[in-house]
């Protein structure tokens, strides 16, 4: 199993797994609708990036020709859930289980998130919970992963906070005591590597977690304590909470809506004892985040 197709791969997330499946020699097509998003990824020798349309199922069929893996990475947290998180993966099952019926494309592995459920509070966890559905119903024995937040050199959350400590005097924080277990991003490329040959993974569902469990002000705080920028945190009631949410949608791109406030109304952890797969142990925040968090 040496050809895998990565779609989604230009990101954060995305960027970790290509580059440690082409250190062990996978080859890898790289579909992306502008090629500069992937430049990073070019230099990797057995990285082939591809300017395509994934939400197209005749180009998805296509480009899994000739595949033994199908990787789907693809999530945003504003925008078109349906579209992103439903539409697409439904499409790259078909397509992944009509390339099977023709003796190809034996796995298909799903990245989703933690707490996605198609009665969950928010659009974005319903959404994220149809596409399993959607996926499971088309392709059966494909291997669903969903992390809780994942943290790493060049996120978008702990280094977010890290942006903002540096230059905001007071920290107006909504949601303060949502709960989350980060995870490191290599630990869940770890896992992903790890069951792309194990047979024991057809069809099967793992949260991925870190060790331990922290409120959002204890993130906030600990950022701001490794980072060299300890500000004071003043935790803003729901409805505060969803008030700052909605000034912020009118910013282009910006931090928070009020569906993520929803979706922090529910614990962002793992069940009790709940471990990694394949024999993984997590590493904890506290060993991975003070070695880029200082830089910041």
């Amino acid at each position: 199993m040496r050809n895998v197709l990565l779609i989604g791969g230009t990101g954060f997330l995305g960027s970790a797994l290509a580059r440690r499946l082409a250190g062990a020699d996978f080859f890898l097509t790289l579909p992306t609708r502008r090629r500069d998003r992937a430049k990073h990824l070019t230099v990797l020798p057995t990285v082939r990036v591809v300017e395509a349309d994934v939400h197209d199922e005749a180009t998805l069929a296509r480009l899994m020709a000739g595949q033994d893996a199908v990787i789907s990475l693809v999530g945003i947290l504003r925008g078109n859930f349906q579209r992103t998180h439903v539409e697409l993966p439904q499409k790259i099952a078909r397509a992944a289980s009509s390339a099977r019926n023709s003796a190809g494309i034996p796995r298909l592995l799903h990245v989703s998130a933690l707490a996605a459920a198609t009665d969950a509070p928010s659009d974005y966890l319903r959404s994220k919970g149809a596409g399993e559905v959607a996926l499971k119903a088309a392709f059966p024995a494909a291997t669903i992963f969903q992390p809780s937040v994942i943290f790493g050199r060049g996120d978008a959350f702990l280094t977010l906070f890290a942006a903002l400590l540096k230059v905001a005097p007071i920290v107006p924080l909504a949601c303060p005591d949502a709960r989350f277990q980060p995870v490191w991003v290599e630990d869940v490329v770890s896992a992903i590597v790890a069951s792309l040959a194990n047979s024991a993974s057809h069809g099967q569902t793992y949260p991925l977690c870190g060790p331990q469990i922290y409120t959002l002000q204890e993130l906030v705080a600990y950022t701001g304590k490794v980072s060299g920028h300890p500000r004071p945190i003043l935790g803003l009631p729901t409805s505060l909470s969803y008030l700052q949410a909605w000034a912020m949608e009118f910013v282009p791109n910006g931090p928070m809506t009020r569906d993520n406030v929803r979706s922090m109304s529910v614990p962002n952890t793992c069940p009790a004892g709940c471990t990694l797969p394949f024999g993984l142990t997590a590493k904890p925040l506290e060993a991975v985040a003070p070695g880029y968090l200082a830089a910041c």
